[in-house]
């Protein structure tokens, strides 16, 4: 075995997940992105992989904290691996960006997103914060 699936089989194992070839493939693909991918990007690349075998294996990363969902509110969840650490708690939500001009989402992990303190008996239970303009790239 060479290193990267090494690597990516010990992410897998301390997640607790088992190491199976569609999720080793899946969890390759995404960490060699450096922006949030939709399903359907996935599926583009990894063309051999049935789209429900995909899904399952992105429901499964994201139960064990291994990945994260965004709506950037284009109407297609978009998926990003989690930082080492990252247990999807309140302390680990951050700020996301979405080029309007390329359609590309960003992680914008080093900006967290601040406490709101809400008003009383109110529980939050998920944050989604889009920041919407031009990225590196298209700002030229």
């Amino acid at each position: 075995m060479n290193e990267q699936a090494t690597h990516v089989e010990d992410i897998l194992q301390k997640k607790g997940v088992k190491p199976t070839a569609v999720r080793m493939n899946v969890l390759n693909f995404l960490l060699d992105q450096e922006k949030a991918v939709s399903l359907k990007d996935i599926e583009s690349v990894l063309s051999r992989m049935d789209r429900s075998s995909i899904f399952r294996t992105l429901k499964s990363f994201e139960e064990h904290k291994l990945i994260h969902s965004i709506d950037d509110g284009t109407g297609m969840t978009k998926y990003a691996v989690c930082a080492e650490g990252c247990n999807c708690e309140l302390e680990d939500l951050h700020y996301h960006f979405y080029c309007v001009s390329c359609e590309k989402t960003f992680c914008l992990m080093d900006h967290p997103i601040s406490t709101i303190e809400l008003p009383k008996n109110f529980k939050m239970i998920h944050v989604n914060m889009v920041i919407k303009g031009l990225c590196d790239k298209c700002n030229k």
